[in-house]
């Protein structure tokens, strides 16, 4: 299994274990609730959608990062096309983090 599927398969996980927020509202919300640990953004989503997400990561000291489309985001949680996701648990957080950056590395 490669760097990318493992990562979508960490969202999935967190999922079912209703460790992510997913939806721009859910997400914004989450972060500024401070639950967020990790935002992800979908790398097809709007310029608004990502220039906000980064100031609120900025703001509220959350990372953000960009990864895969909307369907593919939305498939690998069960549910439809999604922009924003973000994690609300450390270990899941850390995990995803860690398999992005051996992916970015093997680029």
């Amino acid at each position: 299994m490669n760097d990318l599927k493992k990562v979508l398969h960490l969202l999935g996980l967190s999922q079912r274990s209703g460790k992510l927020a997913s939806g721009e509202f859910m997400v914004e919300k989450a972060v500024k609730e401070g639950r967020a640990r990790l935002v992800i953004l979908a790398a097809d989503a709007s310029d608004n959608t990502k220039k906000k997400f980064y100031n609120m990561g900025t703001f509220y000291q959350v990372p953000v990062l960009e990864l895969s489309a909307k369907d593919e985001l939305g498939h690998c949680i069960g549910r439809a096309e999604r922009s924003s996701l973000a994690l609300l648990d450390d270990g899941f957080a850390k995990a995803v983090r860690k398999e992005l950056e051996s992916y970015s590395m093997r680029r």
